[in-house]
């Protein structure tokens, strides 16, 4: 199938929410990409985006294209694909495939945006080094879109602190913007991803960057703008973060200065103002996210665990209610159950009574 949602990346007219109508429509997305004229006009896609899904199958090589990106080794992950990123999975519009250099991991799942002005001041870009060294020595993953200044800024502190980054592209992978980023870009690989959801080829153009903005915050728990102009892009992701449910953090500037203008907006309109780093650790209770990540891959389930995510769904059960249905002990079920919290598969209602967390994990959003 992937050879069908590489061509609907290419149909331009065609989005996330279009593909999303046409796969529920004929079934799944090969079934849809060969569907003929009448019958894609009865989906109420529009003209202009059956002619461009018509144009398109005629002229790209399906086959050809998957072995450039072979060749490049850039990995394509679907939004059907297991791996895809479950928080980017649930904003509105996310993409619908990624091509990326380097790897996702699990571990990412623990990430902060870091974003602003590509003219920072040097007091931007001394914040924007210290905000990113330290969460990225707490283990939380640096995102951000490798513009120059504080985007660039924010990639190299996390990978000169030891720590993970991804960078999200406005252009195809195979169009590295800025050009002096390129040897930014291969290191990032290395040690995070460098990722887009423009096809091959897409170059950075203007109206490619704000979109993209979706994905940087769509991928994080939070948003942290350090410095930005009254118009700048960073704005423009801290509005999809607070779109999508993420808190937004802003680094406060001087009042007479154009380059404070943006955050100090962002903090009169409600966002949370910065004022020393370990407010984001404590305010996204990213410690005891670290800890239940670390808890839940290396300690096993024992058999009492087993019995008790079995005996838990979606509606609240008390702990008489558990002993009663598993035989166990008291001691035993509420030993059990810390453990569970501890590794993010239960959680407490309140009175004593216990949930199981959806799909078997908590899921760590910002609400």
């Amino acid at each position: 199938m992937l050879p069908y949602w590489i061509g609907f990346n290419h149909v331009k007219g065609i989005g996330p929410v279009r593909l999303k109508s046409l796969i529920k429509e004929f079934g799944d997305v090969k079934r849809a990409w060969n569907a003929s004229k009448v019958e894609l006009e009865g989906c109420g896609i529009g003209p202009r985006a059956v002619n461009a899904l018509i144009e398109t199958r005629q002229t790209i090589d399906l086959e050809k294209e998957v072995a450039k990106l072979n060749n490049l080794g850039v990995r394509v992950l679907t939004f059907e694909d297991e791996s895809y990123p479950c928080r980017l999975r649930e904003i509105y519009a996310a993409p619908m495939v990624l091509y990326i250099r380097g790897e996702v991991r699990r571990q990412d799942h623990l990430s902060v945006a870091v974003v602003g002005t590509r003219k920072p001041t040097s007091y931007g870009r001394t914040v924007a080094k210290e905000i990113s060294s330290y969460l990225s020595r707490n283990g939380i993953t640096i995102i951000s879109g490798m513009a120059r200044g504080i985007d660039g800024i924010a990639h190299r502190a996390a990978l000169d602190a030891g720590g993970r980054t991804i960078a999200v592209l406005g252009s195809g992978i195979d169009q590295i913007y800025p050009p002096e980023h390129r040897r930014l870009a291969m290191e990032i690989e290395t040690s995070g991803a460098v990722l887009t959801d423009y096809p091959l080829g897409t170059k950075p153009e203007g109206g490619n960057f704000p979109p993209r903005n979706r994905i940087i915050s769509g991928l994080s728990l939070a948003v942290i703008v350090v410095e930005a102009g009254a118009r700048s892009g960073a704005l423009i992701t801290a509005d999809f973060a607070a779109e999508q449910g993420r808190d937004v953090f802003a680094v406060p500037g001087e009042i007479h200065r154009s380059g404070s203008k943006g955050t100090n907006n962002l903090i009169q309109a409600g966002a949370h103002p910065l004022l020393q780093v370990e407010d984001v650790i404590e305010m996204l209770q990213l410690e005891l996210v670290a800890r239940q990540e670390i808890a839940s891959t290396t300690l096993p389930h024992e058999p009492t665990e087993h019995l008790l995510i079995e005996a838990l769904g979606d509606d609240p059960t008390h702990i008489d209610a558990l002993q009663d249905s598993t035989g166990l002990s008291s001691a035993e079920i509420s030993a059990t159950l810390a453990m569970l919290e501890l590794k993010g598969e239960v959680r407490q209602v309140g009175g004593m009574n216990f949930v199981r967390a959806r799909e078997g994990r908590i899921e760590y959003r910002v609400d």
